[in-house]
């Protein structure tokens, strides 16, 4: 099982990836992985807005290509863009060749809209070291997490979640979901969880 606090060991072992960006300012980062969805993505569009926040959002290429116009409010309203495949694929399951393609599909989507990003998220955090390497070559930051909110998982009630996410600490990359699956959860934690952690002093930024 994954934790939704990454351990202090693996984050150590594996360093070519980032986990977190320590800082002394209380500064911790939220991102939003595999959008933009309808209905989902404006959501928390609409939620960053009225907190004021800016958070990084690791895109679908696909998902880019079904709706450019929910992409281009992301970018418009500030945010940051990360690559997160163009179908979504695990690292574990695919050809190094082929995965790679895929990471360059989606930058090539993204180049339509005149944005460019050195950020990738493995989806599901799997990637194999040779994938790793490549994708390392190509100039790109490997995105892990330190705070995994785990709104994706249906067997979780949201109070498990929001505790999950008020787990961040200074320095913090924290993840959730714009995807169908993680918005009856998101649609309960998201805006106290942003409340708690502005209460506790952390300023969101991105990446």
């Amino acid at each position: 099982m994954i934790p939704s606090k990454t351990p202090k060991l693996v984050s150590k072992l594996l360093d070519n990836y980032i986990w977190e960006i320590p800082n002394d300012k209380n500064e911790v980062f939220l991102t939003f992985d595999d959008g933009p969805i309808p209905e989902v993505t404006p959501w928390v569009l609409d939620v960053l807005d009225q907190f004021k926040i800016n958070a990084t959002f690791f895109c679908v290429g696909e998902n880019i290509k079904k709706h450019p116009d929910i992409f281009k409010r992301i970018v418009n309203q500030g945010h940051q863009v990360g690559n997160h495949t163009y179908n979504h694929l695990s690292g574990w399951k695919s050809d190094t060749d082929a995965y790679l393609k895929n990471i360059l599909r989606t930058d090539e989507v993204l180049e339509d809209f005149k944005v460019e990003t050195k950020l990738f998220r493995p989806p599901y955090g799997k990637i194999k070291p040779a994938q790793s390497k490549a994708v390392r070559n190509m100039g790109k930051n490997i995105i892990m997490w330190s705070v995994l909110s785990k709104d994706y998982n249906p067997d979780l009630n949201s109070e498990k979640v929001y505790n999950n996410l008020l787990q961040a600490g200074s320095g913090s990359i924290i993840v959730c979901h714009d995807n169908v699956k993680a918005f009856s959860h998101l649609k309960t934690i998201l805006p106290p969880a942003i409340e708690n952690l502005r209460s506790q002093g952390f300023v969101f930024k991105t990446l």
